[in-house]
């Protein structure tokens, strides 16, 4: 049980050292409780090699701490500093281009450098015995957004090396790695592991198998970069928590992985900085221009607690008008604190702001802050001092397990992305339209990856798991859930070959579906579906035709085998042979839930409804004020009902002898 706390990033270096005491100060009086730090400061502590100068970052911990202030301390690996670039140019990242990624903004390392692993490793343990004891040191985060700037993927000669040894460490014989690549088409043979270049380049597309490799690789060398430092970090500072700030809306390396080597996962929240690059319509990012999608919060918050057993904090929320996106437009007012509450209310248990007071130089001047430049409040300011008082009112809650789970697989994400078969096929987009169509029902969610926990869940939904692996399809057939499974599962190996018993491969006995072919369709083919004989409606380009003896309760109407099945269900499994549109997947949704036994409701495009233990939680995310689901055994704690446009309403439910008290 616990009540949210609050924080803020600091960048006390970035100011004259006359502001930290009044700074500290402040930030107490505010009611916030972390303040994070430290996480760009490495050239700064040590401006030649071996030469440390601490006495500011020591001065600025003391006083933070003397004012009651609890630090997450960073590790500063995000931002190597010049000396050490100009010693070994060969840590910088190379882009897809074979360009190499220079010095003088930030992430500028290559993951594959073990010359930088090895400076990681010294710098951190640096930091760690400087501050691991500190009693005012109460966190620690490890470097700053891993996959920021694109830079997961390098193509450095280091990155060349490390593949190589991957690939003979995975395969141990070239001619395994020839079968499982399937090297003899097009001739691509090779006789040695030292043959093997990089996928990027080429005259054609690569090899499928080998792009998959490179990635597993790649994500392999973010693991191996954070856990080095996650033990240096537990030896020397024990009894303190361990983080990264994860970025909203990636998929580039697999977080379940990275996550096992976290005591929390953290994640940096900008709803309004990722809108316009979403996949959204055109009309629902005009309407949520100054909200942020309804589902941004929730689906991150989910899918990072998740992955932190039970544990999610925001290290960076968005105050106001980013810096970074195409467009950059303001928040309406009351958006901060409706962020903060979603966010508690998915499960987080801290919340930190993104930053204290906007920089007046540098790349970041026009990313807004608690306070602008000259120390005055900015509007987040005035909505934390709402946030604080709300809190005062709400009793402490846990969040608890969800009914439904949602498998998400960043390696099926990845396999998508090398051989789409349809350049415009929604991906990982598939995942938060499926989670944002349940949200709107009122379905609470839990993530799953392919090595988790399966009990418990009454329905599991794959979206999109395009490699099913044969342990994972006996563990879904164990479960006691039903399943809703979506079109391509299964469809490819662990080594991206076609199943030899065609798709969905390993889900073939719990679906009995067999995928005859497949076709992608421009939006001008016009395709619908027949859903339990009543209206037709769209999917995407995306089409399969199928065999089955299970019963079919959709069928496609097309001038090509018209009537074909489009939704199957055996006992255990719903199966889709195509992407849904909005519509036809809402009604997929409802009806597998009440196929489930769950009884979905219906909140409408802009009020999301969620609980977090005996606390329920409402959101409002349009411009007119909207009614909770008839309840008489609701105590209202916060807000009101009718839920006010772009406001909160939390309750509690009462029991029969505390009726009075709920009026």
């Amino acid at each position: 049980m616990s009540k949210l706390e609050l924080g803020v990033c600091y960048y006390p270096e970035q100011w004259d050292p006359s502001l930290w005491r009044d700074d500290a100060a402040q930030m107490v009086d505010m009611g916030l409780d972390w303040v994070r730090i430290a996480e760009f400061t490495w050239g700064l502590i040590e401006p030649e090699r071996g030469r440390f100068e601490w006495g500011w970052l020591d001065e600025v911990i003391e006083i933070l701490g003397e004012a009651g202030l609890r630090v997450m301390m960073s590790t500063p690996t995000a931002a190597p500093p010049k000396w050490l670039v100009d010693e070994h140019p060969e840590i910088l990242p190379v882009g897809s281009d074979g360009r190499v990624r220079g010095f003088g903004s930030r992430r500028h390392y290559c993951f594959s450098s073990d010359i930088y692993l090895a400076e990681a490793r010294r710098i951190a343990t640096e930091y760690a015995r400087r501050y691991g004891q500190n009693p005012h040191v109460g966190a620690w985060q490890i470097d700053n957004e891993y996959n920021d700037h694109d830079t997961v993927l390098s193509y450095s000669d280091a990155a060349r090396q490390g593949f190589r040894r991957w690939l003979a460490d995975r395969y141990r014989s070239i001619n395994v790695l020839n079968e499982t690549w399937g090297t003899a088409f097009w001739g691509s043979t090779y006789s040695s592991f030292d043959q093997i270049e990089l996928p990027n380049g080429l005259v054609a597309s690569p090899n499928p198998t080998q792009s998959l490799d490179f990635r597993r690789y790649s994500s392999d060398r973010v693991r191996l970069f954070n856990k080095a430092q996650a033990d240096i970090l537990r030896d020397h500072s024990p009894g303190r928590d361990v983080t990264h700030n994860f970025m909203a809306g990636s998929f580039e390396f697999d977080h379940h992985d990275v996550a096992r080597d976290l005591d929390i996962v953290g994640f940096d929240s900008y709803p309004l900085g990722n809108l316009l690059g979403s996949g959204l319509s055109e009309q629902e990012k005009h309407r949520y221009l100054r909200t942020g999608a309804p589902d941004y919060q929730g689906f991150h918050c989910d899918l990072y607690r998740s992955q932190g057993r039970g544990r999610v904090w925001v290290l960076e929320q968005q105050p106001g008008p980013v810096d970074w996106a195409e467009k950059n437009p303001s928040p309406a007012e009351g958006m901060v604190r409706l962020w903060t509450w979603a966010a508690y209310a998915h499960g987080a248990q801290a919340v930190m702001f993104f930053r204290w007071r906007q920089a007046k130089s540098a790349q970041e001047q026009f990313h807004t802050a608690l306070f602008r430049s000259d120390g005055s409040p900015d509007q987040a300011a005035i909505e934390l001092k709402q946030i604080v008082q709300d809190r005062v009112a709400l009793p402490p809650a846990k969040r608890d397990k969800a009914t439904v789970a949602m498998l998400l697989d960043y390696t099926s994400i990845w396999a998508a992305d090398v051989l789409p078969h349809d350049d415009d096929f929604p991906n990982a987009q598939i995942v938060r339209e499926w989670y944002a169509a349940l949200r709107e029902m009122g379905v609470d969610l839990d993530f799953v990856g392919p090595d988790d926990d399966l009990s418990g869940y009454t329905l599991i939904v794959l979206p999109q798991s395009m490699i099913v692996s044969e342990k994972l399809a006996s563990r879904l057939a164990g479960s006691q859930a039903k399943l809703l499974i979506g079109a391509r599962s299964g469809s490819m190996t662990p080594d991206m070959h076609t199943p030899s018993n065609l798709a969905p491969g390993a889900l073939a006995d719990l679906t009995g579906v067999r995928v005859l072919r497949v076709e992608s369709l421009p939006e001008l083919a016009n395709e619908t579906v027949l859903f339990f004989e009543k209206t037709s409606l769209a999917f995407t380009g995306w089409r399969e035709i199928v065999d089955t003896n299970q019963e079919v309760i959709g069928q496609f109407i097309s001038n090509y085998r018209d009537g074909s099945p489009a939704v199957i269900r055996s006992e255990k499994a719903t199966y889709l042979a195509m992407v849904p549109g909005q519509e036809l997947l809402r009604q997929v949704l409802q009806n597998a839930l009440e196929w489930s036994g769950i009884s979905p409701a219906d909140h409408g495009p802009d009020l999301r409804i969620t609980q977090r233990g005996g606390l329920g939680f409402a959101f409002n995310y349009g411009t007119s004020a909207l009614h909770l689901p008839t309840c008489d055994r609701r105590k209202i704690l916060v807000g009101s009902d009718p839920v006010m446009p772009r406001d909160v309403t939390v309750w509690n439910e009462v029991g029969p002898l505390d009726q009075t008290a709920a009026k």
